[in-house]
């Protein structure tokens, strides 16, 4: 019998104490058999070198719809997958990526490595099953200059991604599916919290008046440490020609607001899908880190907990250390938002404001006055670039200005 050419990627296991093995280490945490099974990419992209922006602040709450879409059958409360811990796969067949494991694989599901060649090439088709699977649903976010990506979930078009891909509520976005089509969609609701956003495709039938491919949901109740998932998105952007990277990755820790795992994760892979081996949606992408163990993924029962604040555009909480700020000081019962201080280092000297100036817009909101600017400024996220209209003196100036976090937050 031949055998296809293996490519095993060793990795260093911290936990779980199974992984320890001499057997374990050997067999690789990763693996990708070089076929032509699918056209899916089934390579390991290279470790992050840069810490990709996370979440930001904004206790506000956005006005939106005056009643929430219903959620999807497995993200409502009374579902048996959310209550009970009931694997999304006996309640929701109505997505597209769930694939039945090889009885093998019994094992595997479990978190197992693979004890033998003939379970390493039954994996590896499971991925690749996957992969394919998921690529009609996995999307890349455009808003503005920033790109990320999401996972469309329902027939009707609601969108899974992350809070700060998704930045502010009722924002438009251009959606780029794997065929190459393009949809217009827009932002609904932020639980910053721990970096969930929804997003609404324009229309709840495509052009050709089919629904929108979808994933089947599954549930984060049960997740263990070792787990074995598929991670989906466009890492370094959208690539016509490369088309969307599946990377194969195992759960490092179950958390209460995040998923960590070591699936090799980098900037624009933001708001993309996280599958276990049957293709069901455990979780999104949040933040990218240096380090393997730094890639941290939304736990998909979050958005199960706060569907209808997401549906209704709701915007509230922040992430620890991502509060966003300008660093203005004024004074809050002022009339106008007069700059008073300028924080040394901060993103407003850099930009150039000085004491007096006085703020008139904020982006696309105007400025009454500095309780207002303040509002403003939480509804960002750091990093993100906003145009400021200035008075100073009889002159009005314009400049962009890249918000800044504030890490004692």
């Amino acid at each position: 019998m031949r055998f296809p050419r293996l490519v095993l990627l060793h990795r260093e296991v911290k936990s779980p104490a199974r992984c320890r093995s001499a057997r374990s280490a050997m067999i690789a945490l990763a693996v990708v058999l070089q076929t032509a099974i699918s056209p899916i990419p089934s390579i390991l992209e290279p470790r992050a070198t840069a810490q990709e922006g996370a979440a930001p602040e904004g206790a506000a709450q956005a006005q939106g719809p005056a009643s929430a879409a219903p959620p999807p059958e497995s993200l409502s409360p009374e579902s048996p997958a959310s209550s009970s811990g009931t694997p999304a796969s006996a309640n929701n067949r109505r997505g597209m990526t769930f694939s039945s494991a090889e009885e093998m694989l019994a094992e595997v599901l479990k978190g197992q490595v693979p004890q033998s060649l003939e379970q390493l090439a039954a994996m590896e088709r499971q991925q690749q099953q996957v992969a394919t699977l998921a690529t009609a649903c996995t999307v890349s976010v455009q808003i503005g200059r920033s790109q990320g990506c999401g996972v469309i979930i329902t027939p009707d078009g609601y969108v899974l991604t992350a809070a700060h891909v998704a930045m502010r509520t009722g924002l438009r976005a251009t959606l780029m599916l794997s065929d190459g089509r393009r949809v217009r969609a827009r932002t609904l609701g932020l639980n910053r919290q721990v970096d969930a956003g929804l997003i609404k495709i324009d229309g709840d039938v495509d052009s050709a008046g089919k629904p929108w491919p979808h994933a089947t949901l599954g549930t984060s109740t049960g997740l263990r440490q070792g787990m074995w998932c598929i991670a989906m998105g466009h890492p370094g952007g959208y690539d016509t020609d490369r088309g969307i990277v599946a990377r194969v990755g195992r759960i490092l820790a179950v958390r209460p607001g995040a998923l960590v795992t070591d699936c090799a994760l980098i900037g624009g892979d933001s708001g993309g899908p996280l599958f276990n081996l049957q293709g069901e949606l455990i979780g999104i992408h949040s933040r990218i880190g240096n380090d393997v163990a730094d890639n941290l993924h939304v736990p998909i029962d979050h958005y199960d907990r706060t569907w209808e604040r997401l549906a209704r555009s709701e915007a509230w909480g922040f992430l620890p250390g991502f509060r966003p700020v300008i660093g203005v000081r004024g004074t809050e019962n002022s009339p106008r938002a007069e700059i008073q201080s300028v924080a040394p280092g901060s993103a407003a000297e850099s930009v150039g404001l000085r004491p007096g100036d006085v703020i008139q817009r904020f982006g696309n909101v105007e400025i009454s006055d500095f309780s207002s600017l303040q509002k403003a400024v939480s509804d960002t996220m750091p990093g993100e670039q906003v145009e400021l209209r200035v008075q100073r003196g009889e002159e009005i100036l314009r400049m962009m200005i890249e918000i800044g976090r504030d890490p004692r937050s």
